[in-house]
């Protein structure tokens, strides 16, 4: 026995531990070892085991994967495990190792592999230097959505994209509802890219503070914060964000019930780059948040949006006093601004740039407010007002006559606003008046008014009035001595217009139209589609008759005839049948792109032959409810249109 413990051939015997730890790291074939019997090997380091580098700590797999060379190797090695992955993620790309060769001979340096010094070359970079060279550029964009947002996801994008340029745009949209987004994902994006430059979050409760102090520490390139529906972020992590990237140029937060002025204010004195401003339903956000940020980026920011907030009268003075840069401005649901706060921001004199104005919900916006901006705007250029419920025809007709450089106006649910305003402001506005767009003004009502004195508006080209159901034929002839040049008309949803009403107004345009939405129209009839054709159809290029119930064959062979520039049409739930179809595609159309047939009924498979033609140009084609199609009719269709996005 003594001779068998003693024995040191192939067959060394080990102790316990000193076998144990072999057998995890390798053992290579030799002959079985003799043992005596009191002493016993326990079985189970016979069983199948991790792979040994797994018992290591996580301190000092750390350590082994901080000096991997590369994003390539860095990316490979992440794939191994869970563990591996969120590791690599954890190590900021300051901690990984960098070589000590001296700097501007690491180009020229290359080890001989017989020799195994370092020699001199002037060959290429070594694909570790090249990873260090991109890393930080920032070229990449990615989004991530719903189930796809996991703290997993975003640790294989940190760790993948070094290798291929940088992450420089991240979007994240939702949050999966069992393995949901946390700090966790948001601080590996954070260490591993910090050339990250555009950061935008919706609707993911559990990221907080945490996570934007780690883009703080790291991404001091970020331009663009965008923070939507973040409940769990507050002054804090919005501060530490201002105070350590004063390159931001945008920053958007909505919906977020933590954040208040105390952010904001920080935000102005920090982020003088400050070119776009977006403050959205934060009841915690007031005039000493907005005025701060106003105030302190008046020469740079361009772009300013405040909707449902608790501020009055003082953010816009603040406005019309500071906002010598802004060109569009977006204003919405601040009821505690009142008349006399319009009134001051457009009587200040500061808001000589603007160009956009959109105001929606503000019963502020009166007549005289709206007047003052028109006098206190000079190169405002559109105007959107929307549920301002107290501007009246006095107002229009004053703002037309002082807005000289306007030349879009646009009112929807504006219920004081009569056809008269409209005629009146369209005879006294400005010669750069181009497009005017009514929408569901309840008010407009088909009258009939005195319109001798009225001087045409030579200069409109585009007339929407959409879904105001007292607007009739009677008011179109005076229209269309009001606008003889529109290129763009739009009177859909206008049920009360009928053929008698329509054809003197397509007479009236001398240029010819291009695009023409009837929708809606369902009083009319063939009669207006063949005036249409004739008078327009070698302008023609988008023409709009859905629902327009009416309208039969005969229309489609007035437009297959006439209309050789017509790429768009739409004549869904008319009484189109196959004949229909047929004589469209033998038509005069070389490049008709869109084909929408929905609701057409009569349409059967016997149409499959002219929609085959047509798909030689179409890429859109609408099917849906033609309940007469059958199913593989439509496959061989979607098999054979290869470039046409079919809907069925």
């Amino acid at each position: 026995m003594p001779t068998l413990v003693n024995y040191s051939g192939d067959g060394d015997f080990y102790t316990r531990s000193s076998f144990c730890s072999l057998v995890d790291v390798y053992c290579p074939p030799r002959k079985h070892p003799r043992i005596s019997g009191p002493f016993e090997v326990e079985s189970s380091i016979f069983k199948a085991k991790k792979p040994s580098i797994e018992i290591l700590p996580d301190e000092c797999l750390f350590e082994i994967l901080r000096r991997l060379p590369g994003g390539r190797e860095r990316s490979a090695s992440a794939c191994v495990s869970n563990r591996w992955l969120m590791l690599l993620s954890s190590i900021r790309s300051s901690e990984f190792y960098r070589s000590k060769t001296p700097q501007g001979k690491l180009d020229a340096a290359k080890i001989d592999p017989i020799s195994n010094n370092w020699v001199s070359s002037n060959t290429e970079l070594s694909s570790e230097d090249r990873d260090l060279e991109v890393e930080c550029d920032g070229y990449l964009t990615r989004s991530i959505e719903g189930k796809k947002a996991t703290d997993v996801r975003l640790a294989a994008i940190a760790v993948g994209t070094t290798s291929r340029g940088g992450l420089g745009k991240l979007s994240i949209r939702g949050s999966n509802c069992l393995r949901i987004v946390t700090n966790v994902g948001l601080s590996a994006i954070a260490r591993g890219c910090p050339s990250l430059r555009v950061l935008s979050l919706w609707n993911v409760p559990s990221i907080g503070d945490e996570g934007l102090f780690e883009i703080a520490r790291e991404c001091h390139s970020l331009e663009m914060l965008d923070l939507c529906q973040c409940p769990s972020i507050s002054n804090k992590g919005v501060l530490a964000i201002a105070e350590n990237c004063p390159n931001l140029t945008s920053f958007t937060i909505e919906s977020c019930s933590n954040v208040g002025n105390e952010s904001l204010q920080a935000v102005g004195k920090y982020c003088t780059k400050l070119q776009s401003v977006t403050i959205k339903d934060c009841p915690f956000v007031g005039d000493q948040g907005v005025a701060s940020i106003l105030s302190s980026a008046s020469d740079v920011l361009t772009k300013v949006k405040l909707q449902t907030l608790n501020v009055t009268d003082f953010s816009a003075a603040v406005i019309g006093h500071y906002g010598k840069a802004i060109t569009n401005l977006v204003l919405s649901g601040l009821q505690n601004v009142s008349q006399k706060g319009f009134w001051v921001m457009g009587s200040a004199q500061g808001l000589h740039t603007l160009s956009s104005l959109t105001i929606t919900s503000c019963r502020g916006m009166t007549d005289l407010s709206l007047e003052a901006v028109g006098r206190g705007c000079p190169n405002l250029k559109q105007i959107c007002l929307r549920k301002c419920c107290f501007v009246s025809d006095g107002g229009l007709v004053a703002f037309a006559k002082a807005a000289n450089s306007l030349e879009s106006l646009q009112f929807e649910e504006c219920n004081r606003i009569t056809q008269a305003g409209i005629l009146n402001a369209l005879s006294n506005c400005n010669s750069k008046l181009k497009s005017l767009s009514l929408n569901k003004c309840m008010a407009v009502k088909d009258l009939s008014p005195e319109s001798s004195m009225l001087s045409p508006c030579e200069s409109l080209r585009s007339l929407s009035i959409r879904s105001c159901p007292e607007f009739g034929s009677t008011s179109l002839a005076i229209i269309g001595k009001l606008c003889p040049q529109l290129h763009h008309l739009d009177l859909s949803g206008l049920c009360g217009i009928t053929d008698s009403g329509l054809l003197p107004l397509l007479e009236s345009f001398q240029n010819g139209l291009a695009k023409v939405n009837l929708s809606g129209c369902v009083n009319l009839t063939d009669e207006v589609v063949f005036s249409l054709a004739s008078l327009h159809g070698g302008t023609l290029e988008s023409l709009n008759l859905d629902g327009c119930r009416n309208l039969t064959d005969a229309s489609l062979l007035a437009v297959a005839e006439n209309c050789p520039l017509l790429n768009d049409i739409d004549v869904s739930k008319c009484s189109i049948t196959n004949s229909g179809i047929a004589v469209l595609s033998h038509g005069v159309q070389q490049n008709l792109q869109i084909l929408s047939l929905s609701g057409c009924s009569m349409i059967s498979n016997k149409s499959l032959p002219s929609l085959k033609k047509l798909g030689r140009t179409l890429v859109g084609l609408n099917l849906q409810h033609c309940n007469s199609i059958s199913n593989s009719t439509i496959q061989f269709l979607t098999e054979t249109l290869w470039r046409c996005d079919i809907l069925s």
